[in-house]
């Protein structure tokens, strides 16, 4: 896209794409796992928008409106059903470690206008999964009235009693090779969307109301990987 260009034509995907299953549901041939289990999925098709950019689209698709601001799907899910565990937050992010992408910003799972307790919880893929903070946060908060610091201070108050919770959800040591065969070895590699996925199985069977997680593939030109074909068929 560019400022001389009279027209925007929409480039064709360069994967072949078929209709799977019962349903007919289009599916690519990067997914081939995926397009087996075609009839047990939900595809939405109703997200659209006429924005031109990443940005933009990205944060429309994942609150419906362009501009930062408003709450996320996961914050109105939260919000609208509650918590089933006092464990761990009802909202919780994962990012897959790609090597790079499009630039992904905290409002896109932020609780916009409503309580800041509906904000998700990302996870980390190393180290602690999930970061302490000091009182000082609170003083910070009463003297500047800055939202996402109550919104970190609530999130990682949860951690105290995340303390026993969270090592045993994040310990997939114990998965039989049943489960890897289904995920991959990949999903032994904390970081990957593999990981990811096999954790977020782990936090549903748990009682998180919802998960989301995010893979960036695209690099800053909108260009994809050479080898995303081999590493999407591997993970899918």
């Amino acid at each position: 896209m560019s400022a001389s260009q009279s027209t925007f034509p929409v480039v064709p995907s360069k994967f072949v794409l078929s209709q799977r299953g019962q349903s007919g549901a289009w599916v690519s041939e990067l997914l081939p796992h995926t397009a087996a289990i075609a009839d047990r999925l939900t595809f939405i098709k109703t997200v659209n928008t006429e924005e031109i950019n990443h940005d933009p689209a990205v944060t429309m698709a994942q609150t419906g409106f362009r501009l930062g601001g408003r709450p996320s799907m996961g914050s109105w899910i939260s919000y609208g059903l509650g918590a089933e565990t006092q464990d761990l937050p009802a909202f919780c992010v994962m990012i897959s470690n790609s090597g790079g992408g499009q630039p992904l910003y905290d409002r896109l799972w932020g609780s916009g206008f409503l309580p800041s307790r509906y904000q998700g919880v990302k996870f980390r893929s190393s180290g602690d999964p999930v970061l302490y903070l000091s009182n000082l946060n609170r003083t910070a908060s009463e003297e500047f009235g800055d939202p996402e610091i109550a919104a970190r201070t609530a999130q990682y108050e949860m951690a105290f009693r995340m303390q026993t919770s969270v090592p045993e959800l994040t310990d997939v040591s114990k998965e039989p090779a049943s489960t890897f065969e289904l995920y991959g070895e990949d999903a032994k590699k904390p970081g990957t969307f593999a990981a990811n996925c096999l954790l977020a199985r782990r936090l549903a069977e748990r009682g998180v109301r919802f998960v989301q997680l995010y893979h960036r593939d695209w690099d800053h030109h909108g260009h994809l990987p050479a080898d995303l074909p081999k590493r999407c068929k591997d993970v899918d």
